[in-house]
């Protein structure tokens, strides 16, 4: 009997839905990480929109963002990495919640402040 084995490229191939996803609690994440995920406009759109909605209701694909579908998963997956939201996948579909309380305990005010900016 022969066992298969992956090559290193499959094993960087494989898609995050086949790998999981990677959730960093914001005290993990460093100031600068922080400061650099919601210094870009888009993610700062991203994160409007969601605390404007409850929990586990947005799905990636219903944010209206003038990027291609390859930036807009960088974009969530900054957010993530910086410990502002938490993503879920339901089928064919990934779901996001804002981790405002999280967040807040960590760098308080800094969400306040993007949240209050104006589209």
């Amino acid at each position: 009997m022969s066992v298969r084995r992956e090559s290193n490229t499959e094993v960087r191939g494989a898609s995050a839905r086949a790998r999981g996803l990677t959730h960093r609690h914001p005290s993990e994440v460093p100031l600068q990480d922080a400061l650099d995920a919601v210094a870009d406009p888009v993610r700062r759109t991203i994160l409007r929109e969601l605390a404007g909605q409850p929990d586990w209701t947005r799905a990636c694909g219903t944010f209206d963002l003038p990027v291609s579908k390859a930036t807009r998963s960088h974009h969530f997956a900054v957010l993530r990495a910086a410990g502002l939201i938490e993503q879920r996948d339901e089928g064919p579909r990934r779901f996001n919640r804002l981790r405002r309380a999280e967040f807040d305990q960590v760098f308080p005010g800094l969400l306040a402040l993007v949240l209050a900016e104006r589209a």
